[in-house]
């Protein structure tokens, strides 16, 4: 089967991944170059930041993001040289509001990776010594792990081009499919060149509402865009994420500290601001006063796929026989990407699926144009 993949983000990555593992051929296009846009730039926390904020759906995938990038690590790093660093630090979360839900959502789900307890004062300061003084408790998820997404996907694009059932096509920008009846004949580039294909993936993230006026649909993904900015400590120096008030401090093992992150609803610009960057470091420096001592390395914004409740849409695309969706992740792509992946090809190949996919389901979007 030979399948084309619109999209080279961690979603189209994975989805080519796990596709040319089961025998298919795969040709992925992306409008600039494979894994520059949402995927890169974001954190790589390994869990939903708040869970218990998120619809069930989304927790179902994310609960598997740990364990199968464990398991993509070993499968890939022997072939490409390149670990993922997934790096197991734990984390504390400040929010006091949030902290008697947190712990419910423990104690009722009992998912491993959301396993959290209450800390306090001298407990709290042995867990991590870098943080302020005026932090006296938290709750603290001993499991939960980052990413680095840019090694993640640096690893799978050299996988993947190394693969004889993979062709790239990057700087190729997909702007039509070529339709009859119900089945996409070919797709169309911006400069006229068709490419043909017996099924096709849109894995297109923040641009996926493109393809609305074509398939007759409200595609509810718009672009949120985040900023970031990047310390560098000393090797090893935070001992473990932090996150107060939706900020957080990711650290990497070389030192390497990402704060963020803002949400604006700007369009697709990509410039930073000195007024969020600003926001963010208050809010950082509140958590760990320290940083201020180390060089504020690098700056940059990404691109979320905004979805309306967050869960993506998985699957066949309404009235397409050939068509299939796996967008919509808006900030939790890297940790529901495996799973989302997987679902996809199962549904694709007929296979078992690993969760229920009813709550993926692009019956949504068909809906929601009725709606409007």
């Amino acid at each position: 089967m030979h399948i084309a993949i619109i999209g080279a983000g961690v979603s189209g990555l994975l989805s080519a991944l796990e596709l040319v593992e089961h025998g298919c051929t795969v040709s992925i296009f992306d409008q600039s170059q494979a894994g520059q846009a949402a995927s890169w730039a974001g954190g790589g926390i390994l869990s939903p930041m708040y869970p218990w904020r998120y619809p069930e759906a989304v927790n179902i995938l994310a609960q598997y993001g740990k364990a199968e990038y464990q398991r993509y690590n070993a499968q890939l790093s022997s072939r490409t040289g390149i670990d993922f660093e997934i790096h197991n630090t734990g984390m504390l979360i400040f929010d006091q509001d949030d902290f008697s839900v947190g712990l419910a959502y423990k104690d009722r789900y009992q998912e491993p990776m959301q396993h959290c307890e209450l800390v306090e004062g001298t407990e709290l300061h042995q867990i991590n010594n870098k943080i302020s003084p005026q932090l006296q408790r938290a709750i603290y998820f001993p499991e939960l792990s980052n990413i680095r997404n840019p090694r993640l996907l640096k690893s799978l694009i050299t996988y993947l081009t190394q693969h004889p059932r993979v062709t790239f096509h990057t700087e190729k920008q997909i702007v039509k499919f070529n339709l009859k009846g119900n089945r996409v004949q070919s797709i169309c580039s911006q400069d006229g060149t068709k490419f043909h294909a017996e099924h096709f993936i849109i894995a297109t993230g923040a641009w996926s509402a493109h393809w609305s006026t074509q398939l007759n649909l409200n595609i509810p993904v718009e672009p949120v865009q985040g900023q970031i900015l990047l310390f560098k400590t000393p090797a090893q120096w935070l001992p473990t994420m932090c996150m107060n008030e939706v900020m957080y401090l990711i650290p990497r093992p070389d030192g390497h500290v990402l704060c963020g992150s803002s949400v604006q609803h700007c369009g697709f610009n990509t410039q930073i601001d000195q007024t969020t960057q600003d926001n963010i470091l208050k809010h950082c420096l509140a958590m760990v006063p320290e940083l201020s001592q180390f060089p504020i390395v690098k700056r940059w914004a990404g691109l979320r796929p905004g979805s309306p409740d967050g869960v993506p849409y998985i699957g066949q695309m309404p009235e397409q026989d050939n068509l299939w969706a796996n967008f919509g992740h808006y900030r939790n792509g890297l940790c529901m990407g495996p799973a989302s992946a997987q679902l996809l090809r199962q549904l694709m190949l007929k296979q078992s699926p690993i969760v229920d996919a009813t709550a993926y389901s692009t019956a949504r979007l068909q809906k929601s144009s009725q709606i409007a």
